[in-house]
């Protein structure tokens, strides 16, 4: 666990970096006099189809990383590792097919977006681009994460690749960059460039076996590799689709789509900081698990899932809730336009969701890693049944606010589904008592720190209510031992101050 939890923490202080570069972006991109809210939804949606895209391309090659690098590792010296190959060949093919449907479906992309949402119509080609990066990236990501470097892609993906955005943004603020037209182009280009120093970095370790013949182990695993990655890939497809359909649904549906995207996208960024936590806990665990199932270990599964369980739960939550008791000040404070105000309901329904994703721990990678790995794609069908069409109802009705209370019922169902699944089949389940407490004490701070600080406003209340939950929930955590990692955590920082 001490590996898990050393790469976990470094992955998670390495996406916070990247996610404080990306609030800057983001308060550069909502605050007034820089970019139009149909400029800050057009580039959020950008992501949304190369995401997409990403995923229908990569045929299942970073899942077949996943869970056959250790027979790769175990029979081959590292420098007859077809793997790498095997799994970028795979992707190459995959993206080919994804761009070429692309092309096939334009017409369809033409009708349904020209009224609600010219500004995506116009750009339509450019997100072939940046999602052929992406899907680049997520399969060495998959390689690197295998080399137990975690925190290497994390800051190419988190850092680096918001690094290259606040450029981009700063040379169009100091007239650098002449147009949006130019600037969304040359945003087009920021996940291949990443997919590349991440290439370039294995390369410098030695850590990239390019170029190999098939092996031995490729010929043996083909089947049983063709079966898992087939299974796994529409899994994931459709838990993708899940994710980003709720982006491209309204800028299909909605009337003013890309400021309702902006709207939308806005809470959806927010709410991605209650799940940073994930990110790092998901790379870190990735190997052990693939390691324990090989070895038939289910204490070492099962002690990964429970402590994955209540450490995202005690991050998440105190994050929601920073986020929350802090939004309307920090809109007022920051100079944002008014109009993101309206975000704040959608910023409770989608931190409620991502807290349900967390709080049930890293279920998805100890199925995909499990000899029961068919169940990914059976999940991921009951998601999309539950989600296409109570997303389109419900956004149809009630407008954003309705297609972010779908993705909560939806993920909710969707977790539900597998915690029973996990608990039937091997008898794993990640609660106890103290996940109870950990969102009782998040909510009594919350309430506590809304009473006391709401006739106050602007920096002051900023600072003071956070600091005020931090010391209460903090103390909660250790008064009430939530987590052994913090214990474990304190005595080993003791240790190495003691000895420096």
């Amino acid at each position: 666990m001490s590996v898990i939890r050393k790469q976990s923490i470094l992955s998670t202080l390495v996406i916070y970096a990247g996610f404080a570069v990306g609030l800057l972006n983001t308060y550069l991109f909502t605050r007034q006099g820089l970019f139009t809210e149909e400029e800050f939804g057009l580039y959020n949606a950008f992501i949304a189809i190369a995401t997409l895209l990403a995923a229908a391309g990569n045929l299942g090659a970073p899942y077949f990383i996943y869970k056959f690098y250790p027979y790769y590792r175990d029979h081959l010296r590292t420098d007859k590792n077809d793997q790498l190959t095997v799994s970028i060949l795979l992707g190459a093919l995959g993206c080919v097919a994804a761009i070429l449907v692309g092309f096939y479906i334009e017409p369809i992309v033409i009708k349904k977006y020209a009224t609600n949402a010219p500004q995506l119509v116009n750009y339509y080609h450019w997100t072939f681009l940046l999602g052929a990066g992406l899907l680049l990236f997520t399969i060495l990501e998959a390689w690197n994460w295998q080399q137990q470097r975690a925190a290497t892609s994390h800051f190419l993906k988190e850092a680096g690749w918001r690094l290259f955005i606040l450029l981009l943004i700063g040379c169009f603020a100091a007239g650098i960059i002449p147009s949006y037209d130019v600037f969304i182009k040359l945003f087009a280009f920021s996940f291949p460039l990443i997919a590349i120093a991440l290439l370039l970095i294995l390369l410098y370790r030695k850590q990239a076996p390019l170029a190999k013949p098939f092996s031995h182990v490729s010929h043996r695993l083909r089947r049983s590799a063709t079966r898992y990655t087939s299974y796994t890939y529409f899994g994931t497809l459709i838990f993708t689709i899940a994710q980003v359909f709720d982006t491209i649904l309204i800028a299909s549906v909605v009337s003013n789509a890309m400021t309702k995207v902006a709207l939308y996208s806005l809470a959806q960024n927010m709410a991605s900081l209650v799940q940073v936590p994930q990110r790092g806990v998901v790379a870190a665990a990735i190997a052990p698990l693939s390691a324990a199932w090989k070895q038939k270990d289910m204490t070492t599964i099962a002690k990964i899932y429970q402590r994955s369980s209540i450490n995202q739960l005690i991050v998440g939550a105190g994050l929601l809730v920073l986020l929350l008791i802090n939004y309307k000040d920090a809109v007022a404070t920051f100079h944002l336009k008014p109009t993101y105000l309206q975000a704040f309901s959608i910023l409770v329904l989608l931190g409620m969701t991502k807290l349900i994703d967390m709080g049930t721990g890293v279920n998805s990678q100890i199925i995909i890693t499990s000899p029961k790995w068919r169940f990914e794609f059976t999940s991921g069908l009951v998601l999309l049944a539950v989600m296409l069409p109570l997303s389109y109802w419900l956004t149809k009705k009630e407008g954003i606010i309705g297609t972010a209370l779908a993705q909560l019922i939806s993920i909710g169902c969707y977790n539900l589904f597998r915690l029973f699944f996990l608990w039937k089949q091997f008898d794993l389940q990640p609660f106890s008592l103290k996940s109870l407490y950990t969102i009782a004490l998040a909510a009594g701070g919350w309430t506590f720190c809304h009473f006391l600080f709401q006739e106050w406003s602007g920096w002051t209340a900023l600072m003071t209510q956070s600091l005020t939950f931090m010391l209460v929930y903090a103390a909660g955590i250790y008064l009430l031992q939530l987590t052994p990692d913090a214990k474990e955590l304190l005595a080993a920082l003791r240790k190495k101050s003691a000895n420096p």
